[in-house]
């Protein structure tokens, strides 16, 4: 699959947790959807409609989810974590439970509530065992639990599966943030019992910004009051001059209005490429690359920021190299093509699947460069 990916010469991608490039296939997908648009305008949409089913399919496959009409189209991970937020019916003393050092969004969304009495309550993720201490933080006021699979800054895999047999015993929603799982490891929504599930597609999925899947459990979509309303969110999709409406049964109905068929076209084609590797072999490419990782940052005698331990890895890498600047030691390292991020502290590494092993190497080997003629500001 190296011929999907057709990266500058002089690049080095190691940044897959903030936006991927794009596959080929996907490009060219854009490309066509582009041509039909400039030829004909919309005289094909019947067919861009089945690429639409077909992209529905796929997400649903890639998370387990029992059925496609539990899966909706949303502009990005922050929509679907506000329509959540939005939809619930909450009550004075009401309790959100998360992790400390959550993305903004899925911190944000639940601060917002305390206008209306709920209480935002942070366990501390870089506990020994961060999962008690989520599980210490709820009681009988505790109505949803949402958090990272994957944490967004160190890497950290979350035990989902442990959280969410605890939630389902006691009635307590769960949400889970997918954005850095998704397209990089094995995701199952049924086996974690995730109520809802979110994530962008621009990360590790390989589509672009402006596309986010929702997945809502049916018997949890019914517990969401509506607050945006169109033409495309109604049972009789396409009855425009039908008086009567009602919401569609299925998770379409947080679709509003018009979907957007060009990012549509592009994240089909990305996912057909993950779901023709398969995600066990590519779970398995990206344990390979980043067990690489760990050794070069064992060898260099860095800090690594990341877990350690295989069961708690995933994509993610980070680390801080003693007496150095991250911060300068990442701009360093984007002047010279190595594209990665400063996050939590140190720099964050996130290879993909078709990351070269030598493209890793040859990372380092310039972090040794920047280091020999102290570009990095190392102080001492």
């Amino acid at each position: 699959m190296q011929h999907e990916f057709d990266l500058d010469p002089g690049v080095i991608y190691l940044n897959h947790a903030a936006v991927a490039p794009w596959p080929t296939r996907t490009a060219r997908a854009v490309v066509d959807f582009a041509q039909q648009n400039r030829r004909f305008g919309a005289w094909h949409y019947p067919r861009w409609l089945r690429v639409e089913a077909r992209l529905r399919k796929h997400l649903a496959v890639l998370i387990g989810a029992p059925s496609v009409d539990d899966i909706a189209l949303l502009k990005n991970t922050s929509e679907a974590l506000s329509v959540i937020a939005a939809g619930l019916d909450w009550r004075a003393g009401d309790n959100v439970v998360s992790f400390s050092g959550e993305f903004p969004s899925n911190r944000i969304v639940w601060e917002a509530l305390t206008r209306q009495g709920v209480e935002l309550r942070l366990a501390d993720i870089g506990a020994i065992d961060p999962e008690a201490e989520l599980i210490a933080c709820c009681d009988a006021d505790t109505r949803l639990v949402s958090v990272s699979s994957v944490q967004y800054a160190s890497g950290l895999r979350v035990d989902i599966e442990r959280i969410g047999e605890y939630c389902n015993a006691r009635g307590i929603l769960l949400c889970v943030d997918a954005i850095q799982s998704l397209g990089a490891l094995p995701f199952d929504a049924r086996a974690i019992g995730a109520d809802f599930v979110v994530a962008d597609g621009h990360k590790w999925m390989l589509g672009p910004e402006g596309l986010a899947l929702f997945y809502s459990r049916s018997a949890a979509r019914d517990m969401l009051s509506l607050h945006q309303f169109g033409w495309h969110m109604v049972e009789q999709v396409g009855g425009f001059d039908r008086s009567e409406w009602q919401p569609a049964d299925s998770a379409r109905r947080f679709e509003c209005g018009s979907p957007n068929m060009l990012a549509i076209h592009a994240l089909e084609a990305s996912l057909s490429l993950l779901l023709e590797v398969g995600m066990a072999k590519v779970a398995e490419h990206i344990a390979d690359r980043t067990q690489a990782m760990l050794d070069h940052i064992d060898r260099r005698g860095f800090a690594l920021l990341s877990p350690r331990r295989p069961s708690r890895r995933s994509g993610i890498v980070t680390f801080h190299v003693p007496r150095t600047d991250s911060q300068r030691l990442y701009d360093a390292l984007m002047q010279q093509g190595v594209v990665c991020a400063c996050r939590g502290g140190g720099v964050r590494f996130s290879p993909h699947f078709h990351t070269s092993l030598d493209g890793i190497e040859e990372a380092f080997g310039q972090i040794d460069r920047i280091l020999l003629t102290g570009q990095s500001n190392r102080s001492s």
